[in-house]
């Protein structure tokens, strides 16, 4: 890592080229960029068969946001199962997909995507692994319901054949000198001196080991990785997934890749990476990322790094005066 920790500038695993890769438009086994401007079930076509290690996306909710046009849910989920036959296809035999969403909204009627997607890929006898949850503190507030916390990523294996790097994501144990207290081991420390396990919630808190979940904000105004996206998920979020699920040089794809979240961390850890997206906004702004990458000009927020705890003196942790100036009128 250079520069300060405010910044949160961080360089390649090996040292950087100052000279970003060659990105290419369409799929070839040379190059270790592919960034294709268009649409995603079209180019997924072009795509040869058992070639990824991990799919990981977040695709469109069906929100009517500015990338996406907001239809029925049943046309919506049709759209998507033609991509995911396609994704079953080109994901390798030991590979993994995470398949992360949040909820569809339709008159204040909440469908959770995840579960309405299930379905989908055990068609095809995808066998899932983890329902994993993430929950972050900020986000929109409701008025009729209570404002949502939390999304899901799920992930599904192709067959019970699959990487799966527990030591790359291992957190701090919280009792790291609990020992055996019977048989052959007595007296001998009973965890892993690497870590524990991470569990399937990953929250934002302060310290991993207090809360035994793994902290990953969402990247809203002040994120250090912010950019036009309205929807951007964080770099933290794929690469614990990426590092769990893949090797040095294989193949991540991602069909909705927005500004290229997916490719950094895929980048940043030595794999191969193949992005999709319609728009000719986010795909300038993933190929400026990746060539800032490459130049050490990218900042990323670190992985694991303890999330600001408010001290109480913050102005906008106090109460305003004005809603004092009310409670005391009251009394």
């Amino acid at each position: 890592m250079v520069g300060s920790a405010k910044n949160m500038v961080v360089t390649p695993k090996t040292l950087p080229l100052f000279k970003s890769p060659k990105i290419v438009d369409s799929f070839d086994n040379i190059h270790r960029i592919v960034l294709h401007c268009g649409d995603t079930l079209e180019f997924l076509q072009t795509l040869p068969d058992d070639t990824a290690k991990l799919i990981i996306t977040s695709p469109p909710y069906n929100l009517g946001k500015q990338y996406e046009k907001k239809t029925q849910i049943e046309s919506y989920l049709d759209f998507q199962g033609k991509v995911i036959n396609q994704l079953v296809r080109v994901l390798r035999h030991d590979g993994s997909i995470c398949w992360q969403v949040g909820n569809f909204v339709e008159n204040s009627e909440v469908f959770p995507l995840d579960i309405l997607y299930y379905d989908y890929f055990k068609k095809h006898s995808l066998k899932l692994r983890n329902r994993i949850i993430w929950r972050f503190n900020h986000g929109l507030h409701a008025s009729k319901r209570l404002s949502g916390r939390y999304e899901t990523i799920l992930w599904f294996t192709k067959s019970d054949v699959y990487t799966f790097n527990l030591d790359s994501v291992r957190v701090p144990a919280k009792y790291p000198g609990k020992l055996h207290f019977k048989g052959p081991k007595r007296g001998l420390p009973s965890g892993n001196p690497l870590g524990k396990n991470p569990s399937d919630v990953w929250e934002f808190v302060a310290k991993e080991w207090d809360e035994e979940l793994w902290d990953i904000p969402n990247v809203k105004a002040n994120h250090p990785e912010k950019t036009s996206h309205p929807c951007q998920y964080p770099i933290e979020l794929i690469e614990r997934c990426l590092l769990a699920l893949t090797n040095e040089d294989d193949w991540i794809l991602d069909p909705y890749c927005g500004v290229g979240s997916a490719l950094l961390a895929a980048l940043k850890n030595n794999r191969k990476a193949v992005g999709i997206d319609k728009e000719t906004e986010y795909i300038s702004i993933a190929k400026q990322r990746i060539e800032d990458f490459y130049n050490v000009r990218l900042k990323i927020r670190p992985m694991g790094k303890p999330v600001y705890e408010p001290t109480g003196r913050e102005k906008v942790s106090q109460i305003p005066a004005e809603w004092k100036q009310k409670e005391d009128g009251e009394h």
